[in-house]
């Protein structure tokens, strides 16, 4: 199972409170079978004390999320705002991350088609059948490593059957993958040149299978860095601003809180103190409600 501190995706883009204690999130890592589709399995698991809510902010990376809870089930596409979701009462979830290649394989069109949206699990052949199977497992008791344990061997068996992602699939695996781990790339000509690509090349690729352009693939890459900076080694903003390629703190600042409506002060409080604090106005709304802490929205 992933540390929760790690620097996994989930992990890395959650930006909650960190002292509240209401939900607890298991990681885990793929089998080897199914790792060339699937990223990581996180299951939530929540119990707010009565007439209370929590909110919780998930910063997301470019990727489709399969989510399955005890009233929906959904394949969500790319969300370019934080996810921002309101818990209350007693719930679970079990999501699944995918491989940025892996999205358009089961949508069998553009993933560009889904970003900001979601779609039904039923829609899809590949999953046909396997909400029940896993709702069966999860609802007698949610936090049981057996449980998880039996949900995750469902989702694998479902990708393992598939052949290991080749040609654009893999490609796009790749530049994600890189963008992910070399800071160096902060603008969209340095990531052609490492790939050799003509720039109409690399945004028809990111439309095709990231459902985002690949300027905000850098950008998002780059404030998933920033957050996890702030809660561990938190410094001063211009040096950090200069550190993600920024051209100076103004705009970095503007990004962070358009991106996850807190400014890097207002969200290094949070981190740094474990209390709430109280964010400025809102960015635009992707549409997130209902209750369960996975990138979701109910409304779109």
């Amino acid at each position: 199972m992933f540390d929760e501190s790690g620097l996994s995706e989930i992990g890395r883009g959650h930006l909650s409170d960190p002292s509240d204690r209401s939900f607890t999130i298991h990681r885990y890592s793929p089998s080897p079978p199914s790792a060339p589709w699937l990223r990581v399995f996180w299951i939530p698991v929540w119990r707010v004390p009565g007439g209370e809510t929590r909110e919780q902010r998930i910063l997301t990376y470019p990727t489709c999320l399969l989510s399955i809870t005890d009233t929906y089930a959904r394949l969500i596409g790319p969300t370019t705002a934080a996810a921002r979701v309101a818990l209350s009462g007693s719930g679970w979830a079990f999501g699944v991350m995918l491989r940025p290649g892996a999205g358009r394989t089961l949508l069998g069109g553009d993933v560009a088609t889904l970003t900001n949206r979601h779609a039904d699990l039923a829609e899809f052949p590949l999953l046909a059948g396997l909400v029940p199977l896993i709702r069966e497992e999860m609802s007698a008791d949610p936090s049981r490593p057996a449980a998880h344990a039996a949900a995750r061997h469902l989702v694998e068996d479902r990708f393992s059957s598939l052949p290991p992602p080749a040609g654009d699939a893999g490609l796009v695996n790749r530049i994600a993958a890189r963008v992910e781990e070399d800071a160096s790339i902060t603008t969209v000509a340095s990531l052609c040149a490492v790939f050799e690509l003509q720039e109409r090349t690399l945004q028809r690729l990111c439309t095709r299978y990231l459902g985002v352009a690949p300027l905000w693939l850098i950008r998002q890459r780059r404030l998933q860095e920033a957050g996890e900076q702030l809660r561990q080694h938190p410094g001063p903003l211009g040096d950090l601003a200069v550190r993600l390629g920024y051209a100076d703190q103004a705009h970095f600042s503007r990004d962070f809180r358009r991106a996850t409506g807190w400014t890097p002060g207002e969200f290094t409080a949070l981190a740094q103190r474990g209390k709430p604090t109280e964010p400025g106005p809102a960015p635009p709304a992707a549409g997130r409600g209902g209750t369960a802490p996975a990138p979701d929205a109910d409304a779109r």
